[in-house]
């Protein structure tokens, strides 16, 4: 199926040329026209299956169709709400490269720079507003925002919401939009909470799954790594010897995890940025703009990212440490694969984090290969054994951020390698 056969407006499909589409994939040939009939719609999409366009596109199209009806300033006719600032950006981003050709207005809102660029588009008035929760609670208190005109609701990763905490914010911004109106509603995984917002929220909606809940994607090649935790880092700075690593995004569990990589990657001469939620927002903006542009190789990224890195070439996601939620692991590794393109996900799994990697395989339904020829690996028979109890302290060990000795990985011959 081509655009085209989707009965979008010229101006629509001129900018879809221009990006150099021609042919949307499974959630986008199903939900568009759903929303173009004005029905609620439950969707269930993983990331990286290109749904921002899936609701982006019938948006503006609606809008358009509805621009002569009033005049003077623009009124916020759609609210998109989405729980991170990088997925904020990115949304809006995809608002202006889809809508260049409708005149239609749109800005984005949110939390930690000054409200004060915000607040003076806003005056001006926009047709289409994308926020995270605090900003736009913040900002409707103080009289900036006004959603009585609001026609269409936009819930984007819902579960994230809830993982990251802003559920009870959700429900606040749920009593102040008007009762008549459409939403959409979008969650990688549907979990019974989620389940349960869901009811309250749509009315007789249409349903779209693209791929079962909480599956993979299909072109990422995953692969797992047994090897020490003091280990870890030199056995990252081993796999990034190959060449074919154009740039990686790594995972770190904590903040301090991933300046901590950063520092250690910086003595090896490898280029590389850290963005979570320490950094302003600039620095954060800035890093994830080099990276896309190719003058850092590698990003490492809390979770509060995972969902806000939109890069169709990414090749490889590296998981430093396993995340705590199996969840977060389909988020992560789904910031590769990306538009039709295949991926590498590489995980590293030490004694400790046997629980997260049992939870993980059993979430996707798949025992991730091992690779076991590298050069810190560690007995798979220690992660049945009890935990040990505290030894005495004994002679100092290296804990993996000192200098590396690159000698130690010349003979690696291992089947990414060998890809």
């Amino acid at each position: 199926m081509a655009f085209k056969q989707l009965d979008l407006i010229d101006p629509i499909l001129k900018a879809l040329v221009t990006e150099g589409y021609t042919t949307p994939p499974p959630i986008q040939a199903q939900s568009i026209p759903l929303i173009l009939e004005q029905r609620d719609l439950l969707g269930c999409a993983q990331t990286g299956t290109c749904k921002t366009a899936a609701f982006a596109i019938p948006i503006l199209q609606l809008l358009y169709k509805n621009k002569g009806e009033e005049r003077g300033p623009h009124k916020i006719k759609v609210l998109i709400l989405t729980p991170t600032r990088e997925l904020a950006i990115q949304i809006d981003e995809s608002f202006a490269a889809y809508g260049k050709h409708t005149g239609l207005t749109h800005t984005v809102i949110f939390g930690g720079v000054s409200q004060l660029h915000q607040t003076n588009i806003l005056r001006r008035g926009v047709d289409i507003l994308v926020a995270t929760p605090g900003r736009l609670l913040d900002l409707i208190s103080q009289g900036f925002i006004d959603l009585k005109f609001l026609k269409i609701f936009v819930l984007d990763e819902a579960d994230r919401m809830l993982d990251m905490g802003f559920i009870h914010d959700v429900k606040r911004i749920i009593t102040k939009l008007p009762a008549k109106r459409q939403t959409l509603f979008f969650s990688a995984t549907m979990p019974p909470e989620i389940q349960k917002l869901a009811n309250v929220l749509l009315t007789n909606p249409a349903y779209v799954e693209v791929t079962p809940a909480s599956s993979t994607v299909d072109a990422i090649d995953q692969s797992l790594y047994y090897v020490g935790k003091a280990d870890k880092p030199n056995l990252l700075m081993h796999l990034l010897q190959d060449e074919k690593i154009i740039t990686a995004l790594v995972f770190t569990r904590t903040k301090h995890g991933a300046d901590k990589v950063v520092k250690f990657l910086h003595r090896n001469h490898i280029t590389a940025a850290a963005i979570h939620g320490n950094k302003s927002q600039n620095a954060r903006q800035h890093a994830l703009s080099s990276f896309k542009g190719g003058s850092i190789r590698v990003l490492v990224a809390t979770d509060i990212a995972a969902r806000g890195i939109d890069i169709d070439d990414l090749s490889h996601v590296i998981n430093f440490e396993l995340p705590n939620v199996p969840e977060t692991y389909v988020h992560r590794i789904g910031r590769t694969g990306r538009a039709g393109n295949t991926g590498i996900a590489i995980s590293f799994c030490d004694a400790d984090e046997r629980a997260e990697l049992k939870d993980i395989q059993k979430l996707i339904g798949i025992s991730i290969p091992v690779i076991h020829e590298h050069p810190y690996p560690i007995s798979i028979s220690s992660f049945s054994a009890p935990v040990a109890a505290p030894q005495k302290p004994g002679p100092k060990r290296s804990r993996g951020f000192g200098n590396y000795d690159k000698g130690k990985s010349r003979n690696f011959n291992s089947r990414r390698q060998a890809n």
